[in-house]
């Protein structure tokens, strides 16, 4: 009963907020966000204390001046994906601004792989979107699975409507599927600041330990693809605004474990610069550090397959 009701929320979201003139979904965010900040929910407490770390010399006051504009962002996040199917290409095409994006075409017109790995920031879906249409570059990703299952059925063709190759974050198919793409030259993008698996590579993330996917790092490793960073926020404006960073080398010494560890942390450290300057644009309302996370007594491992999943789906 629980899952169906959650996916018809989320049914009723696409359908009418879709229809809604781009002003009223606006604002309609911002009063849902508000509301939910007002109540001071699990999900508000998790992303304040998060923001201490990415903001340590915040008080109590800017800590919740910050949680305020971050629940708006991540709402701001579901207004616009709700609309996303409803824009026209046009709209697509001018609703994003990436800077250094030649890292990106350069790779692509060379005829390498690249790998586009990115931290919970803005609007990845958008961003996505911008690459099929801008650019008119197909890409695969991979999703976390939610339930109830037609919930995450629902994500699925809502993403392979915007142009993109949705594969499942479970089951272990993944990772070949994403080397086999990579490898006739195509593109990858991977939310990844945030290990699904329990089984991600140990990193320090402003100034603690966490763990993050090792899928971005082990494909450039086997493919030879091109392994870009990629950071996004919101201003003032209705145009998001990105950062593609320069390319994650690949260690010229050490075994597979080592040259994994070293590039997985230059993806954090270039999250971490773009989470820094942006704080209220990073949507991670769940736990994240060792410090917090409870063991999970028996976890089994699973596949290094892709990044951290797309999201929220």
């Amino acid at each position: 009963m629980r899952g169906s009701m959650i996916d018809g929320l989320y049914g009723a979201g696409w359908g009418a907020v879709k229809l809604l003139p781009e002003p009223a979904a606006r604002a309609l965010g911002r009063t849902v966000a508000d509301a939910a900040w007002r109540r001071r929910g699990k999900g508000v407490l998790r992303l304040e204390s998060n923001l201490a770390r990415v903001v340590p010399d915040a008080g109590p006051e800017r800590l919740r001046e910050l949680s305020r504009a971050g629940m708006r962002s991540y709402l701001r996040y579901w207004m616009e994906s709700f609309r996303l199917p409803a824009w026209s290409k046009d709209r697509v095409r001018g609703g994003f601004a990436p800077a250094d994006v030649h890292y990106l075409t350069g790779g692509l017109a060379a005829g390498r792989g690249v790998i586009l790995a990115l931290p919970h920031m803005a609007n990845w879906d958008l961003a996505g979107a911008w690459v099929t249409t801008k650019l008119e570059t197909p890409f695969a990703t991979v999703a976390e699975r939610l339930k109830p299952e037609t919930l995450y059925d629902r994500f699925v063709a809502y993403r392979e409507g915007l142009g993109m190759e949705v594969l499942p974050h479970t089951g272990g198919s993944a990772f070949g599927t994403l080397a086999r793409r990579l490898r006739d030259g195509g593109l990858v993008c991977l939310v990844a600041d945030r290990d699904l698996s329990s089984s991600g590579v140990e990193v320090d993330f402003f100034g603690e330990k966490t763990r993050m996917p090792a899928g971005p790092a082990l494909l450039a490793q086997q493919t030879g693809a091109l392994l870009l960073p990629v950071t996004l926020w919101y201003d003032d404006s209705p145009v998001m605004q990105g950062r593609v960073h320069p390319p994650v080398a690949v260690p010229d010494s050490g075994d597979r474990p080592y040259r994994t560890a070293v590039m997985t942390q230059a993806l954090a450290d270039a999250y971490a610069s773009g989470i820094a300057e942006h704080p209220e644009d990073w949507h991670m309302l769940q736990r994240l550090w060792l410090a917090d996370l409870e063991p999970r007594a028996g976890a089994a491992p699973a596949a290094a397959a892709g990044g951290g999943g797309t999201g929220k789906a």
